[in-house]
């Protein structure tokens, strides 16, 4: 019964991060806010940053409210899965430097992050 309260917690907290994340994404692909000279630039990079930061704590947050077995099993995925993307991107930076590879915008390592747990989670199946 607990961990039905702290999934729908969970998503209930994703959701609520996730469509600001959107709006905020589609407005800038839309060309609203295509003046990057204006001083709410910065702004807009750290509202877009946010729900991010929001979405990470939400994760954390279900680590906390579960029970023992879900909380291990969902920090072994978080660890390999962050580890995994700290050296993909890491390994994408100096190829970048090195090789002349394209860039790739920081923020990509949130979408690798994510990437990263889904491909480790159906492996990752004990607390061992």
């Amino acid at each position: 019964m607990a961990m039905d309260i702290a999934h729908r917690r969970y998503v209930t907290r994703t959701i609520a991060f996730m469509v600001p994340y959107v709006a905020i994404n589609i407005a800038a692909i839309g060309g609203a806010f295509d003046d990057r000279s204006a001083p709410g630039s910065w702004l807009l990079g750290l509202a877009v940053a946010a729900p991010v930061v929001g979405q990470l704590w939400a994760t954390l947050a279900l680590m906390n409210d579960a029970d023992e077995f879900v909380r291990a099993l969902t920090a072994k995925r978080f660890i390999l899965a962050s580890g995994a993307a700290m050296a993909i991107f890491t390994a994408w930076g100096f190829v970048e430097e090195y090789a002349r590879a394209p860039h790739v915008p920081g923020y990509v390592i949130y979408m690798l992050f994510w990437l990263c747990y889904g491909l480790v989670s159906p492996f990752v199946r004990t607390t061992r």
